[in-house]
């Protein structure tokens, strides 16, 4: 056999029906399915844990479109997911980001090697559901961020308990940023919002809670320098009005910075896939890509003929069908749908 790689010919026993590419919401519920259909599922995930988003950007918002919840926190989201699909005993591998895709051909059977510099992955079929891709905060350069990062000034918060009782500046306008500002309200002694314009990215109704409630919001305005106290510690704010040049002194205790994020598909451009755009994979209504056998659903996808629509609950519905269409393409044999999980012996 020659696949190009530097690796051991793999047996049947290191070929899995189906390996998913992120442990996003997404991914895992697709892990879920998979298992319903019995698929021998692995997840492959960057990160060190599962979650994706959810675990990095916002582990402690709330959630309120996700069916049979009227709210729910996401790291909680995370932790039901991954209960739910442990039913099936997928394997899972953390911190491995996918270089490389390809067919190999394995005691007589084509399936797809999966590679990075730790190892080698076999599948049958792949689902990639790797969110937006790799993604690392915008960042300001202004005076004093670089030096407080971590230590006062954050880009993504995983635990909101060191921000009981102290004075945050809040720098954004989209769901982030307002949502921060919403989960911390009752939480901090006083929060300021600032906005470098008047026009907010974020959903209508908590812009309607943020509006009703005592926050500070301040816009046309942005941070222009950050500063700390003798003992090293985060302490004052500069900000600026944009229009008029005004400036003003702030003290605060904590500086959280919601102005997005760089988001890019790395190493999955070069897989020769079909792309509908520099962040979408192009698949069909089976949510199969160019590829035979390679599936992308959830934030990365791009339906034919469709608009990205970028929800936790699509992303849900584009996993269950991509599983089962996974199934059939592991088993030709196979109905694609799968009856009703009411009727199954689990």
């Amino acid at each position: 056999m020659s696949d190009g790689f530097d690796s051991a010919p793999p047996s049947d026993q290191d070929v899995y029906d189906i390996t998913i590419v992120g442990a996003g919401p997404t991914g895992l519920f697709a892990a879920f399915y998979a298992g319903l259909r019995e698929m021998k599922t692995k997840i492959i995930e960057a990160l060190p844990e599962p979650g994706g988003q959810l675990a990095v950007l916002y582990p402690e918002k709330l959630i309120y479109d996700v069916p049979g919840h009227s709210k729910i926190m996401a790291k909680d989201l995370v932790a039901a997911l991954v209960d739910q699909c442990a039913l099936f005993e997928p394997t899972y591998v953390y911190e491995q980001r996918i270089d490389d895709l390809r067919q190999i051909e394995v005691q007589g059977e084509s399936v797809w090697a999966l590679q990075n510099h730790h190892e080698m992955h076999y599948s049958r079929t792949v689902l990639i559901g790797g969110g937006i891709g790799a993604f690392v905060p915008n960042r300001l350069d202004v005076p004093g961020a670089a030096e407080f990062e971590n230590r006062g000034l954050h880009y993504f918060v995983k635990d909101k308990r060191p921000f009981r009782g102290k004075r945050i500046l809040v720098v954004g306008g989209g769901d982030t940023a307002v949502d921060w500002c919403l989960n911390l309200r009752d939480w901090a002694s006083d929060i300021t919002l600032i906005h470098r314009r008047d026009g907010f990215r974020a959903h209508e109704a908590s812009l309607a809670e943020l509006q009703a409630s005592p926050i500070d919001v301040m816009t046309f305005w942005q941070l222009e320098s950050v500063r700390g106290n003798g003992d090293g510690e985060l302490a004052q704010v500069t900000i600026q009005e944009s229009r008029s040049g005004e400036t003003r002194d702030l003290d605060v205790d904590a500086v959280l910075i919601n102005i997005g994020f760089k988001a890019a598909l790395g190493p999955i451009t070069d897989w020769g896939l079909e792309l509908a755009d520099k962040r979408h994979i192009r698949v069909d209504g089976f949510m199969e890509t160019n590829l035979p056998g390679i599936f992308a659903a959830g934030d990365i996808a791009a339906v034919e003929g469709s608009e990205p629509l970028n929800l936790i609950v699509t992303g849900f519905a584009q996993a269950a069908i991509a599983a089962n269409a996974a199934r059939q393409r592991v088993d030709p044999k196979a109905r694609l749908f799968p009856g009703h999980s009411s009727e199954l012996r689990l």
